[in-house]
């Protein structure tokens, strides 16, 4: 650049004092009101690592305090390395980096929801995390997850809730199908290790826990992120961590029918035949009780519609045991209604 006279100056990209304002030194490292960094900044310090290890196995998961008494709640798939086999070991780890052994107080395979029992709680340093209402969240809120993908601790994503009611079967790396949840949908960033994290809405609540993604593997055979990502619901996490809590035990609705998972059609089909000794539909159960016969095509219950078997059990477990629902089913090409009393089973072994 020439300037007007005898003399004359060149700028180079190295010079930046005409270029560049410096701010003043009022500026602080404070995230704004409502902000996203404001929201996990508040959070993270109730957000936990958890090492699990067991029987030649491990994995790591993450967790959130769930009340002053030491409590974490977390995934089932979490925490199964330390309790599946001999030499169980559990390591719930802080934010801050401390460190502290913990035992698992109860576990439900089904719901795919386990509570943590710190051993030694530290006094004053419990915070537990705000509970929305998971019923009242809209398609569109926004979603921020905080977990450990990878094992990289610490780590805040966020998006929007981008579908409520999602039927969702999922397992473990070994490939079994075992739980059911009827998930919220989040396009935040889930990856492995997020498992079992707090999915929070925009005013820093936990709405859901972090529980299964859908991907594709890459070529190593690792599974990433694709914005598909699955939260169960914490008005049903709550309430299956209470029970747990409680007893130690986890209880589920049913309906006592056998599925025939190999129909093809709409809806949620009952076996038209005893399956290895065990009816169709088992004699004085809920089923029963409502008309409901083998061969029956569940197409709605309590008013959702029903897609296939799956999406019948997800949908089943969204209530609580004696809760009566109504039932839309079609016999014989004919769609008929009736209401059923939803019975009882405890623990995780089918009785």
């Amino acid at each position: 650049m020439t300037v007007s006279g005898d003399k004359s100056t060149t700028a180079t990209a190295d010079d930046h004092r005409s270029t560049t304002i410096q701010a003043s030194n009022t500026q602080k490292n404070e995230p704004a009101p409502g902000s996203i960094a404001s929201i996990a900044q508040k959070a993270l310090p109730s957000v936990v690592t958890i090492k699990a290890q067991g029987n030649g196995e491990s994995g790591t998961g993450t967790g959130f305090v769930f009340d002053t008494e030491g409590h974490i709640l977390t995934n089932n798939h979490v925490v199964a390395p330390a309790v599946t086999g001999s030499g169980g070991k559990l390591t719930v780890k802080f934010a801050d980096g401390s460190s502290y052994s913990a035992s698992v107080l109860g576990r439900a395979e089904g719901y795919d929801v386990a509570v943590v029992k710190l051993d030694n709680p530290p006094k004053g340093k419990l915070a537990p995390l705000t509970l929305a209402d998971s019923d009242k969240v809209n398609v569109g809120d926004a979603s921020i997850a905080i977990g450990a993908p990878y094992g990289l601790e610490s780590t805040v994503t966020s998006g929007i809730i981008s579908a409520k009611d999602r039927p969702v079967a999922s397992g473990d790396e070994t490939g079994a199908q075992a739980s059911y949840m009827n998930a919220l949908q989040t396009d935040a960033s889930i990856n492995p290790g997020n498992s079992g994290g707090p999915l929070l809405d925009s005013s820093g609540a936990v709405v859901g826990i972090n529980s299964a993604i859908q991907s594709n593997a890459s070529a190593n055979g690792r599974a990433g992120s694709i914005g598909l990502g699955f939260a169960i619901p914490i008005n049903q996490a709550k309430w299956v961590a209470d029970t747990l809590i409680k007893t130690g035990k986890p209880v589920y609705a049913k309906l006592d029918v056998l599925r025939d998972d190999n129909y093809k059609g709409d809806g949620a089909a009952i076996q038209t035949r005893d399956v290895q000794g065990q009816p169709a539909v088992t004699p004085g159960g809920a089923a029963d009780k409502a008309g409901l016969k083998p061969g029956d095509v569940i197409t709605k219950l309590g008013g959702a519609p029903i897609e296939n078997g799956p999406a019948l059990v997800s949908r089943i477990w969204t209530h609580k045991p004696g809760e009566t629902v109504d039932v839309e089913y079609v016999r014989n090409g004919q769609t008929m209604t009736t209401k059923v009393t939803l019975g009882s089973r405890e623990g995780d072994t089918p009785s």
